[in-house]
C-alpha cells in the first residue's frame, strides 16, 4: 500500500516506505542511545575540565533534562505539523553540533547551556522516532516498538566501550565526543531521503479513542520515576564504583556498559516476552525484578561481584519498561504528537531531578546515597503502577488478540 507522505503538499511526490523509515528511526535512537549514556563516563573528565566538584558538575544533568524536556513539548507539537523526517534530521545536525562543542567549553554554566540545546534536540528524536513509528506501522507497532527501544540500549551499551577506548588512545574526553558527534550525522543524511509518514489526529477513524487525562498523567508520572531511576543508575554507577573503590575508571566504563548491555539484552528478550505476556504482567515482573537488583547491590555494598551483578540485573529488568509502557497505552488512547509528548515531559522530568539529586548527595552522604535514592525511585514506580493498572481503563476493541484484549 502507497501512503501519501506528510510532506506531499510541498510538492514532494515521494511515497512512504515503511521499513527505511523503521530502520530510520532504529538508527536514531541507536545514536540517542550513544549519547545519553556518554556522559557518566565522561563526568570526571568534565569536573576537571570546568574546575567543578561532584555536586556542581551534577547540574549538567539538570541543563540536558531541561532542554529535553523542552524538545518534547515543542517536538511533540512541531510534530503534528511538519514533517516528522525533517525534524529528526535537524535534530540530529544539532547533536552532532553541540556534541563536537562540549570538550571545548571550559565554563560550566556555559557548558550547562550547550547541554540545554543538546538535550533539546534529544527530546525532539525521541518523541519523533516513538510517534513515527506508531503511525507507519500502527496497530501492528508492537514489535516495532521493542525493536526500536532495543536499538537504543544497543548505542548505549557500545557508548561507554567507545569512550573507554578513545580515551586510552588519546588520553582525554575531546575525541570520544567527536567521534559521537561524526556518528549522528550519517542519520540526518538516512532521514533527508525518506517521505514521512501522516500524522494520526484524535477524530482519526472509527476506532479512535481521545486521551483521558488523568491517565496520560498517570503514566507520564509512572515514567518520572522510571526514567529518572534508569537515568540516574546509568549516569552515577560509573562514580559509584569508582568512589568506593569497587572497580577502576577502566573498569567502571565496562561496568556502565554492563548496566547497558543488560538493557540491549533485556529487549532482545522482551520481543518474544511481548507476544507471549500482558504488558501489565510484563511491566509488574521488571518493576519487582529491578527492584531485587537494586537490593543486592545495597546489602553486600562492599563486593564487586554484587555491583556488577546487580548492574546486568538492572538492566535487563529495565529493559522493557518503556516500550510496554508506551504499547500499554497506545491500546487505550490514539497517540498523536501532542499526546506522547506528555510521555516524554515525564521522563524528561525524571532525568533531569534524580542525577542532579543524586549529586547533591554524593558529597554529603557518600555514594552509597545513588543506591538508596535509585530503590527508593522503583518503590515509588510500583506504587504508581498499580494506580495505573487499577484506573486505566479496558483495551480499545480492535487491539483484542486472539478473541482477548491484551491488558
Amino acid at each position: 500500500m502507497t501512503v501519501q507522505s506528510s510532506n506531499a503538499g510541498a510538492g514532494s511526490a515521494k511515497a512512504l516506505r515503511p521499513m527505511a523509515s523503521t530502520y530510520g528511526y532504529f538508527a536514531a535512537i541507536m545514536a540517542l542511545g550513544l549519547v545519553s549514556a556518554s556522559l557518566g563516563p565522561t563526568l570526571p573528565g568534565l569536573a576537571e575540565q570546568t574546575g567543578s566538584t561532584y555536586q556542581r558538575i551534577s547540574y549538567l544533568f539538570l541543563a540536558r533534562s531541561t532542554g529535553y524536556m523542552l524538545g518534547s513539548l515543542l517536538g511533540g507539537k512541531i510534530l503534528d505539523r511538519l514533517p516528522g523526517h525533517s525534524v529528526i534530521m535537524a535534530a540530529m545536525i544539532l547533536i552532532a553540533v553541540t556534541l563536537f562543542t562540549v570538550p571545548t567549553v571550559p565554563i560550566l554554566w556555559l557548558l550547562a547551556a550547550v547541554l540545554v540545546v543538546t538535550g533539546m534536540a534529544e527530546g525532539s528524536v525521541d518523541v519523533g522516532s516513538n510517534a513515527l513509528l506508531i503511525w507507519v506501522h500502527r496497530s501492528k507497532v508492537g514489535p516495532y516498538m521493542q525493536g526500536l527501544h532495543l536499538f537504543f540500549g544497543i548505542g548505549a551499551f557500545i557508548s561507554p566501550i567507545i569512550i573507554v577506548q578513545v580515551m586510552q588512545m588519546t588520553g582525554g574526553i575531546r575525541a570520544p565526543y567527536w567521534v559521537l558527534a561524526f556518528l549522528a550525522l550519517p542519520v540526518a543524511l538516512w532521514m533527508a531521503r525518506l517521505a514521512s509518514p501522516r500524522p494520526i489526529h484524535e477524530d482519526e477513524g472509527e476506532n479512535a479513542v481521545p486521551a483521558r487525562l488523568i491517565v496520560v498523567v498517570m503514566i507520564a508520572l509512572f515514567l518520572y520515576f522510571y526514567v529518572g531511576a534508569e537515568v540516574a543508575f546509568g549516569n552515577w554507577i560509573y562514580t559509584y564504583a569508582v568512589e568506593l573503590g569497587l572497580a577502576s575508571q577502566e573498569t567502571a566504563g565496562y561496568l556502565t556498559s554492563m548496566f547497558w548491555g543488560g538493557l540491549t539484552l533485556g529487549r532482545v528478550f522482551a520481543i518474544p516476552i511481548a507476544a507471549r505476556f500482558r504488558p501489565r504482567s510484563i511491566l509488574l515482573g521488571d518493576l519487582v525484578g529491578s527492584l531485587v537488583s537494586v537490593a543486592v547491590i545495597l546489602v553486600w555494598r562492599e563486593s564487586s561481584l554484587a555491583v556488577w551483578a546487580g548492574s546486568l540485573g538492572v538492566g535487563v529488568f529495565m529493559a522493557s519498561v518503556f516500550p510496554t509502557v508506551l504499547l500499554w497505552a497506545e491500546r487505550r488512547m490514539t497517540l498523536t504528537g501532542s499526546v506522547t509528548r506528555w510521555f516524554f515531559v515525564g521522563s524528561s522530568l525524571g532525568s533531569m531531578s534524580f542525577p542532579w539529586l543524586i549529586g547533591q548527595f554524593f558529597e554529603r552522604n557518600g555514594p552509597i546515597a545513588v543506591m538508596f535514592i535509585i530503590f527508593a525511585l522503583i518503590v515509588a514506580n510500583i506504587a504508581v503502577f498499580y494506580l495505573l493498572m487499577h484506573y486505566g481503563g479496558p483495551a480499545r476493541p480492535d487491539e483484542a488478540i486472539d478473541g482477548k484484549a491484551h491488558v
